[in-house]
């Protein structure tokens, strides 16, 4: 399968956790890219954002997203990448968050539910998804168990 796995990642942890990813699909015998999704501008408001880097979607038959957790939300970064992005119909999604905080329930549930209704309404559903407590003493398991998750 041609799996893309389109992160935004502002300091490193989320695109470490989807290098891994894309390390362990790539074993399984997928051809896996790695892309990033990066904006010109601060403003915190998805609306505003523009987006610097803003990867195409279409070649692939799996979607991966990843995003870091801001304020109990999704990145406005990658809202505005996301909400953009043409029907998702057909194609296989997973998502996942990162974030400082150590329980899901302090913004990472929020912000994996708002990746999922954008999903929603571009056409398609959530085949897995993961959040990635960067303090808790179990990331590494949370890590693998979303390895396993996304390993199709």
């Amino acid at each position: 399968m041609n799996i893309g796995i389109i992160v935004m990642s502002k300091t490193g942890h989320t695109l470490s956790v989807a290098q891994r990813l894309k390390d362990a699909l790539t074993e399984k015998g997928h051809t896996v890219n790695l892309e990033r999704v990066t904006a010109m501008n601060d403003t915190n408001k998805p609306s505003g954002k523009q987006l610097k880097d803003a990867p195409n979607a279409e070649p692939y038959d799996v979607l991966i997203f990843g995003s870091p957790v801001w304020a109990s939300s999704l990145s406005s970064v990658m809202k505005a990448y996301m909400s953009q992005l043409p029907s998702l119909q057909g194609k296989k999604v997973g998502c996942f968050v990162t974030q400082s905080f150590p329980y899901a329930w302090m913004g990472g549930n929020r912000a994996v539910n708002q990746m999922k209704k954008i999903c929603s309404i571009k056409g398609t559903t959530v085949f897995a998804e993961g959040v990635i407590n960067w303090s808790n003493k179990k990331r590494e398991n949370q890590i693998i168990k979303l390895i396993e998750k996304m390993s199709i």
